[in-house]
Parts: C-alpha cells; structure tokens; sequence
C-alpha cells in the first residue's frame, strides 16, 4: 500500500468517526510498512539484540484486535492465535516459521472483528471488563491508536533497516 493510497480520517465529523478513522488509518499505516516485502525481510529483526520483526508486530496487533474487541467488550472465548507454551504465555513475536499470509489473513479477519463491533456499539460509552477493571470503547479506540502508533514508529525503524523506505 502506497502512502496516498491510506484513508484519511475525517477532519470533521463526530467522535466515532473521528477515533475510527484514526485507527483504520494507523492499520493501513502498517500495512504500508509491509507491503512489497518478502518473507524473509518480514522475519527479519531490527537489531541484535532485539528479535523484533514486522511479521511479529502483525501477529501481536492480531492479537491486540482480539483481546480488546473480542474479549474484553464482547466477553466473548477467543482464544490467542499464536498461544505460547505455557499457560497464559504468547508465541506472536516467534516468527521463524511463520506464514506471512496466515498472519496478514488473521489481522485482518480481527481487524474486521473490530469495524463491526464498533458499528455495532450503541455508544462510545458502551463497556468490557477484564477482571475487575471496565473499560469504554471510547477508551478501546483511543488505547488502539496509542498501541498502532507506537508500534508504527517500529516498523518504520525496521523498515527503513530493511530497504532503506522511510516515512508515511
């Protein structure tokens, strides 16, 4: 995905259209950072010692789609994607074998999750809860924009390392 080809979020409109179009925005920021990249490049980390990769922040922004939207307002079972070894532990950022198109099938699948629970939504003030603690998706949206964009900062610095592509 080229730069120009991103939807713009509004510069008017009210605070569903506004916090939507953010987050769609900064997932079509990553997959810009993505696209025309092999396999390899995908799995490759940024720098020793870190074993980051784009392939790995794909599969952890899968899972950060389930978790929030899935979990804690649906309250639906929806188990990881990727699960660890252990109990309670996560596999996303193992990327040696993984499939790229497995992964980017999957974001998007939960990304799409996501768009309908959010059309969905009566209000902005609807909530989930994880264990004790409820959560908006006023503050979903607004916890998502914050995670993509950090995350975008990665892929940039990773993409820039790969190819040298930098920027939107």
């Amino acid at each position: 995905m080229r730069a120009d080809e991103r939807d713009m979020p509004p510069r008017t409109g009210d605070e569903r259209a506004s916090l939507s179009g953010f987050l769609q925005y900064q997932r079509e920021t990553l997959a810009m950072k993505c696209a025309g990249l092999t396999t390899a490049q995908l799995r490759t980390p940024a720098v020793p010692p870190s074993e980051l990769t784009l392939l790995g922040l794909v599969r952890h922004l899968a899972e950060v789609e389930r978790s929030w939207f899935r979990r804690v307002l649906k309250d639906e079972v929806a188990p990881p994607h990727w699960p660890g070894p252990n109990p309670g532990e996560f596999a996303e950022f193992d990327v040696a074998e993984a499939d790229p198109d497995e992964a980017f099938r999957v974001w998007e699948e939960e990304c799409a999750r996501s768009r309908a629970t959010v059309e969905a939504a009566e209000s902005l003030d609807i909530t989930g809860s994880h264990g004790e603690e409820l959560f908006s998706l006023r503050y979903v949206l607004t916890h998502l924009i914050e995670e993509y964009a950090r995350h975008n900062g990665q892929a940039d610095l990773l993409r820039e390392r790969l190819d040298g592509a930098t920027g939107e």
